[in-house]
């Protein structure tokens, strides 16, 4: 690393570190070449390593240290083998017991240690499970439609920023790869588009990544996910479900919106990135620093 570049990272101009562009500049340039490396799985759709994203300062996040997923408890043993490729140390599971239950615990190699970290997902699942099991299709445009299913999805990432748990959750997750000696680390929730999303866009920020860059990756769930969510709809309206499955469409989507409700409570309660990844989330400048050098440094 050069001096002046460390420099940058150990005195009170590691506010850079977080420094934003403009949402309106972001959305105007879209990538024209997707750096996005995806971890093809039988039973997981949304698995990806967060490398190969350029940085301010002309570097790239390294290939190799930290994937991103949706669930894993419904992997082929040709998947498990796949995960046993990457090296990984630890998963770390966002999910709360209401979602293990249903889709299963992890399945994971041998020597990757599960580490469960629930991350509220603000009874969201619960709903959507209530909203489907009734039948009920009036019951349900009462509960999901009118845009109240893309409301609830904002208050879902409000409480990302403001509830305490979560905090210290997505905290503990981004010491991680700043550890020295760590071993490449994999996290997840359901779908692996909201908390994990949120989660992915701090890090690739701290990392050094343009808001541009780290928005494009976070909305990427949606392409990854359009055909597994089709066939979901699809299969709750031909086992009589749902008659408008098209209810669910917000539940299942990432938005600039929902991530726009985060930010909106980071700046509220917060001021700015920087101070909620140091008061909020508990980051220190060494943790900071020690998470751009070895991911981008």
């Amino acid at each position: 690393m050069s001096l002046s570049r460390r420099a940058l990272l150990t005195t009170a101009g590691a506010a850079t570190l977080v420094a934003t562009v403009p949402p309106s500049a972001a959305a105007a340039r879209p990538l024209t070449t997707s750096p996005i490396r995806q971890i093809p799985l039988q039973g997981a759709v949304n698995v990806r390593d967060l490398g190969g994203y350029p940085t301010y300062d002309g570097a790239r996040v390294r290939h190799g240290l930290v994937y991103r997923a949706d669930h894993l408890g419904r992997l082929t043993d040709a998947d498990v083998t796949t995960l046993g490729g990457l090296g990984l140390s630890r998963a770390i599971d966002f999910r709360i017991p209401l979602e293990v239950g249903y889709d299963g615990a992890d399945r994971l190699p041998a020597g990757v240690a599960a580490v469960s970290r629930p991350v509220t997902d603000h009874g969201l699942f619960g709903q959507l499970l209530a909203a489907i099991g009734s039948r009920d299709p009036v019951r349900q445009e009462e509960m999901l439609g009118g845009g109240r299913a893309a409301a609830f999805m904002t208050d879902v990432y409000r409480t990302f920023v403001t509830d305490a748990a979560n905090r210290d959750a997505f905290g503990r997750t981004l010491r991680e790869p700043a550890a020295p000696g760590t071993g490449p680390v994999l996290y997840h929730c359901t779908s692996g588009k909201d908390r994990t999303g949120w989660a992915s866009w701090l890090i690739l920020r701290l990392a050094g990544v343009p808001e541009q860059l780290a928005t494009e990756d976070y909305l990427a769930s949606n392409a990854f996910r359009a055909a597994h969510d089709a066939r979901v709809r699809e299969g709750l309206k031909a086992a009589g479900l749902m008659q408008n499955p098209e209810l669910i469409v917000p539940l299942q989507e990432v938005r600039r919106e929902y991530l726009d409700a985060a930010l909106a409570e980071v700046r509220s309660g917060y001021g700015g990135l920087y101070r909620y990844v140091t008061a909020g989330l508990g980051l220190d400048l060494r943790t900071l620093t020690g998470l751009r050098e070895r991911l981008a440094g």
